[in-house]
């Protein structure tokens, strides 16, 4: 597998489970930034549940090329609909969502091109 395609997997993997964590463990600053965009803690939950299977697919694909394009592609969607919540709620802060979800799907582009 590409260099490339290691890190960048390695590096979104790290990303999806620090912020995983931090839903799954309810962190104030978490909690918050998610009632801002009108997401409730069982919500929170579950998005942080689907980080964690990201991440656990994202290192999985260093093995199963599959399952890391089909992780990333997950992340995509995911942080895509990040930027949307975001957007909807007309909330100045979604940055953090975009720089993710670019990094997503660079990291997608170069799983894919490493095949």
């Amino acid at each position: 597998m590409h260099i490339a395609a290691v890190a960048l997997s390695l590096l979104l993997a790290v990303a999806m489970l620090g912020s995983g964590v931090m839903k799954l463990l309810g962190t104030a600053q978490m909690t918050e930034n998610m009632r801002v965009v009108n997401v409730s803690v069982p919500q929170m939950r579950v998005l942080g549940v689907l980080e964690l299977l990201a991440t656990i697919g994202l290192v999985v694909g260093l093995w199963v090329p599959a399952i890391g394009i089909a992780a990333a592609i997950g992340a995509v969607v995911y942080f895509a609909g990040a930027v949307v919540a975001h957007v909807r709620a007309h909330e100045k802060n979604v940055q953090p969502a975009a720089v993710l979800f670019v990094f997503a799907v660079a990291t997608l582009v170069v799983l894919l091109l490493a095949l």
